[in-house]
């Protein structure tokens, strides 16, 4: 005999359908998780689509590869550029040294660069001969979520902070993101003054 679907659902039958309905909600819940989607049923990408240059940057910590800890919130007063890479991204790989150049030379004037790499553990040694030759600290991202900077779909990418703590550039907005010594002097160079 076949129970009434309605009363099932409701739990008014037979307790076991109880039990089903409750794992078949955990596991919506589960699988809309692991899709991207949150309890709110927004996309946890809507946390990136809620970047908007002028208002506060969203906090982010770099844990180096020395070991140590740098949150974005302790650089307030300075001009930060966030850049996300990859030792196997080829764009990555020409713009670094040239962001690396360029940071170094604006340093005394406050500015600061924190590096996130996307590559895995298994790729650490090939993250630290690029680390060595650049002039700001570099950590392994751990994931490709970045906080409320979203999941880093596209790399190079990089977000300027003003020393006001507010997004200057949101990196998700260039349709060219790659840092070019004109792109640094249009976006960077005037934050530096």
């Amino acid at each position: 005999m076949r129970s009434d679907p309605l009363k099932s659902s409701q739990g008014l039958t037979d307790p076991t359908s109880a039990v089903l309905a409750a794992r078949r909600t955990w596991l919506r819940a589960a699988l809309a998780c692991s899709l991207g989607v949150g309890i709110s049923g927004w996309s946890m990408t809507a946390n990136a689509a809620a970047l908007s240059v002028g208002k506060p940057a969203p906090p982010l910590v770099l844990h180096t590869l020395d070991g140590r800890s740098i949150s974005s919130r302790d650089l307030l007063g300075k001009v930060l550029i966030l850049t996300f890479w990859a030792t196997w991204c080829g764009p990555c790989r020409e713009e670094l040294p040239l962001l690396s150049a360029y940071a170094a030379r604006h340093a005394k004037q406050g500015l600061e660069v924190l590096a996130f790499s996307l590559d895995g553990p298994d790729d650490l040694p090939a993250v630290r001969q690029v680390a060595a030759g650049l002039s700001f600290p570099v950590g392994l991202l751990g994931s490709a979520w970045a906080g409320e900077y979203g999941r880093m779909w596209r790399i190079p990418v990089s977000f300027t902070v003003g020393r006001d703590g507010l997004l200057a550039d949101n990196g998700w907005d260039d349709k060219e993101p790659v840092w070019t010594l004109e792109r640094l002097e249009r976006i960077v160079t005037p934050l530096l003054r």
